[in-house]
């Protein structure tokens, strides 16, 4: 790059800079942050723990864009100072230094810039997301372990937090069914990137003869919707209540007691289940939630045909209805069929890297 080309950069960073600034509307949550703190030192803040524990949350997220923020102003300001320092001695070790520097820079904007592309109504909020097996008994429940897996470690990576709401385990092994609430800054707008049919084709573990097998297993998406978020009245005699008790390899993940909660809405056949906490109550209300969030859905599809755009409606598992593709035999490859992104490195993608499909993804939903 030229000295003349670094200095317009710098401009333009700067510029885009002050556009984040208002999209992320950082003096709203400053002025969070300031508020939640001032409660905090009341006397009685922690009498209602779980009161408490939402404005936490609250108070947790703001801090994240606050932080995140305050960090690319520094490394802004630092691009501007080692461009002063440029002009002063334009030489071609300093410009090289210049333009790797703008590089990372760059790319750091261009992360933060893709929440500008999540302005849906619930973007910003928590969602549920649950991995279904799909026909094809051991092969597709070991495909649910899979991606069972690979969410948490992509959930890790962004350093959200999760919470297994309701695990049902394969017969023999792996998951029938797994949802998990995700809990991070803009949780839906980026989860709901992975809704649909994820198709894998391997070498079967689980055959004697090393045949190949193709299985199925479908990601489903929601926000996390308070009350006032939803307009939605369930009739108590539209609903089937099963409580039960959690068994088998889910054990290891959600508690074992009598607590667990199956909601089946009758007019729709929309079932929906938790069993993350000892009471009964907590869970029949998470239900209630997750129902409440998938009749939303509906409601919208049927209003305005843009349930894409909220997400839960049920998908059809099998071919010509997946959403990405994940090849470890006869070659390595995963491959997004929605935008054609696609790469080799089949383990990193496994092990949560799934940002390259996630961000391409964003930027054409729109």
């Amino acid at each position: 790059m030229t000295l003349d080309e670094i200095k317009s950069v710098a401009v333009d960073a700067n510029n885009r800079l002050e556009h984040l600034k208002e999209f992320l509307k950082l003096d709203e949550k400053i002025a969070i942050k300031k508020d939640i703190e001032n409660k905090m030192l009341a006397s009685d803040f922690w009498d209602s723990r779980e009161k408490a524990q939402e404005v936490m949350g609250e108070l947790s997220a703001a801090k994240g864009i606050i932080d995140d923020f305050t960090i690319l102003i520094k490394d802004v300001e630092d691009f501007e100072s080692f461009v002063e320092l440029v002009e002063e001695e334009p030489d071609d070790d300093m410009l090289n230094e210049a333009e790797e520097m703008w590089k990372l820079l760059s790319n750091k904007l261009d992360k933060t810039e893709l929440l500008s592309f999540l302005s849906g109504k619930y973007d910003r909020k928590n969602c549920f997301l649950s991995i279904h097996a799909g026909a094809g008994g051991t092969e597709s429940c070991d495909w649910a372990s899979m991606l069972f897996r690979m969410y948490r470690r992509w959930i890790e990576r962004r350093n959200w937090e999760e919470e297994i709401i309701d695990f049902q385990a394969g017969d023999e092994t792996g998951i029938k069914s797994v949802t998990l609430m995700i809990k991070g800054n803009f949780a839906y707008g980026y989860s709901k990137a992975e809704r649909g049919v994820h198709r894998l084709v391997r070498i079967s573990p689980f055959d004697s003869n090393s045949r190949r097998h193709t299985s199925f297993a479908s990601i489903e998406v929601v926000p996390d919707l308070d009350d006032e978020d939803i307009e939605i009245e369930i009739d108590e005699k539209d609903l089937r209540v099963d409580t039960y008790r959690s068994s088998g390899a889910g054990g290891q993940h959600v508690n074992k007691t009598d607590s667990a909660i199956r909601l089946t809405h009758l007019p729709t056949g929309i079932v929906v289940a938790c069993q993350a906490q000892r009471s009964q109550h907590k869970n029949r209300a998470t239900a209630m939630k997750m129902l409440k969030a998938k009749l939303y859905a509906i409601k919208e599809e049927e209003r305005r045909k843009e349930a894409n755009n909220i997400g839960g409606e049920k998908t059809e598992m099998g071919w010509g209805n997946q959403i990405k593709s994940y090849v470890l035999h006869p070659y390595q490859m995963v491959k997004d069929l929605r935008t054609n992104v696609e790469t080799g490195n089949t383990s990193a993608v496994l092990d949560g890297d799934l940002d390259q499909f996630v961000d391409a993804w964003i930027k054409i939903a729109k």
